[in-house]
């Protein structure tokens, strides 16, 4: 379903850009005055997408998020801190220098996350869960390391370190994906245009993170 709302919002983007572009046909100008931007809504699965008149845009009101959005804003945020617990072990234990870069790139990115998704929360008045929190939640959120993972990293050097940060940090990001599969499986949840989008952006992100890091497990154990 949040698929549906970024294609509607694109849609809206592109038709907005389109309908502002100058032109030298006058009678194309006047067309477009007269027409306006063309909204298409995307249909359901198996259905035609089609335009919407002048009377529904007006009609249309934006999604409201839901409590399985907040939760799921609230849960990430205590996975993504914990995420850049884990990055913060490499510069002084890892044996190679491309495992810096990475776990740079996975902090800059979480971060940035992190201050959109409280962001998101405050913007909504719902709550922002105090830090030092996700040590609690370790034991049912996807992809979540234990307070006993995290000591045998912290405990680890060299390649033994770079082996069980890549596992881990996969582990990890894999619990990420899963948990926008189970947003977009709530009835109801991952449709508001906000968390949807954002939802997209740590599908597209991760991914990318995790074939990454598969290929240097692969180059370890050469």
């Amino acid at each position: 379903m949040f698929k549906q709302v970024v294609a509607v919002t694109c849609s809206f983007l592109t038709a907005l850009a389109l309908a502002g572009c100058s032109s030298d046909d006058g009678g194309a100008d006047t067309a477009a005055e007269e027409t306006g931007p063309r909204i298409v809504q995307p249909g359901a699965p198996g259905e035609d997408a089609r335009e919407l008149t002048p009377e529904e845009l007006e009609d249309l009101e934006p999604i409201a998020h839901t409590a399985a959005d907040v939760q799921f804003m609230q849960y990430m945020i205590l996975h993504h801190r914990q995420a850049l617990r884990m990055t913060a072990l490499v510069p002084e234990r890892t044996s190679r220098e491309d495992i810096p870069l990475l776990a740079e790139r996975i902090d800059i990115s979480q971060q940035d996350e992190l201050d959109r998704m409280t962001e998101w929360l405050e913007k909504r008045n719902e709550p922002v869960p105090p830090p030092g929190g996700e040590e609690a939640h370790a034991g049912h959120l996807p992809g979540m390391l234990s307070e006993e993972d995290l000591q045998r990293l912290e405990a680890a050097e060299g390649r033994r370190f770079d082996r069980l940060f890549l596992r881990s940090m996969i582990r990890h990001h894999e619990g990420a994906l899963q948990m926008v599969t189970d947003l977009q499986e709530s009835p109801g949840a991952g449709q508001e245009a906000e968390i949807a989008v954002f939802a997209g952006h740590v599908v597209a992100d991760q991914s990318i993170e995790i074939n990454r890091m598969n290929l240097l497990l692969q180059e370890l154990a050469r």
